[in-house]
């Protein structure tokens, strides 16, 4: 079964975006983004709720947009661009690049994804993930816990979630990020 996999940046108090819908304080340095790059590169597939859609769509034109941005941006820039990606939205009519668009149950669709061959599925997007997760259909939870109290804001997990999880990795990186992985147990 592929494992799916939830990841996402997080302030110290859980939240991935601040009250306003802020997330600058979460923008990688360079060694973060690297590993990013590494991690995005071994998925095989990306869930995305519309608003962390509209977020990434960025991406697929980067570097056209941006050929002097550093190296690991534009790297990422092309990633992006050949990941295969699976949007979940009611009010989206379209969707760019290497993206298929889906109005349908995502749990049902999810169940269906898992069972197929293939790699690693990653999901972004707080609202996605929290029915993937009461639904226990995700197996790995990645933070990139920046050091930084937002008080309030969309947070990581839902205020009804209990999910008992193994700590498996982590990683502190020189920006004062610690990347903690979890696996569902």
């Amino acid at each position: 079964m592929r494992p799916l996999i939830y990841s996402m940046g997080v302030s110290l108090d859980g939240y991935i975006a601040g009250p306003r819908g802020e997330g600058d304080w979460a923008a990688p340095d360079a060694e973060l983004h690297r590993f990013h790059n590494q991690q995005a590169r071994e998925l095989d597939l990306h869930l995305l709720g519309r608003r962390l859609y509209e977020v990434m769509a960025y991406w697929e034109t980067a570097e056209e947009r941006n050929p002097s941005a550093p190296e690991h941006a534009l790297e990422f820039a092309r990633i992006w661009k050949q990941l295969p990606k699976l949007v979940y939205s009611r009010s989206l009519e379209a969707v760019e690049g290497n993206t298929r668009l889906s109005s349908g149950d995502p749990v049902q669709e999810v169940q269906a994804l898992k069972e197929q061959d293939g790699g690693p599925i990653g999901v972004g997007g707080a609202t996605l993930a929290a029915s993937l997760t009461a639904h226990g259909l995700i197996d790995e939870y990645g933070l990139f816990v920046s050091p930084v109290v937002l008080g309030g804001g969309t947070p990581f997990f839902a205020s009804d979630t209990h999910v008992d999880l193994e700590l498996v990795e982590t990683r502190t990186f020189s920006s004062r990020v610690v990347y903690l992985r979890y696996r569902r147990i």
